[in-house]
């Protein structure tokens, strides 16, 4: 059998970019069980309610729900279970000191397949206000009505 290649990607978390300015993002990869690989590839994760957190000298992935494989037994995994991140000892370091500084958090962008191996993209975030979400939201209208009077005029 042929070896997988490219991006698959299997969830995103179109929320974060909403709720957080990201600041900067990481590729790690992740800890997992055989029977979320297999859920994984069914397509089924949601990273809404997801976070990462550096304890100790590791990095884990928390209240990512994976749910259970729908053809397991007794070998199934829990769905909210803490996942392991597999990150460099300086990005570790890096993402540690600059979430102790204070106002940053570590969230789940997406989670996909690269080369056959399951990849989560994580940003280093600082949490937006209202009136920035309001902001934004004002700015992305108004690039689009601008795209649209271009399509108009170009006809």
């Amino acid at each position: 059998m042929p070896r997988e290649t490219g991006r698959k990607v299997i969830a995103q978390n179109k929320r974060a970019r909403h709720d957080y300015h990201v600041e900067d993002t990481f590729e790690a990869g992740l800890v997992l069980q055989g029977t979320e690989v297999k859920s994984l590839r069914e397509g089924r994760a949601s990273l809404v309610d997801g976070y990462a957190s550096i304890d100790g000298d590791e990095a884990w992935l928390l209240n990512v729900h994976i749910p259970e494989y729908a053809q397991g037994t007794w070998t199934n995994h829990a769905a909210r279970r803490k996942r392991k991140l597999l990150l460099h000892r300086k990005e570790i370091d890096k993402l540690a000191a600059k979430t102790k500084e204070g106002g940053l958090t570590i969230v789940p962008l997406s989670l996909y397949f690269k080369d056959g191996r399951a990849k989560v993209e994580i940003a280093l975030a600082r949490g937006k206000k209202d009136w920035d979400k309001r902001q934004s939201l004002a700015e992305q209208q108004a690039k689009r009505e601008m795209a649209r009077a271009l399509r108009h005029r170009n006809r």
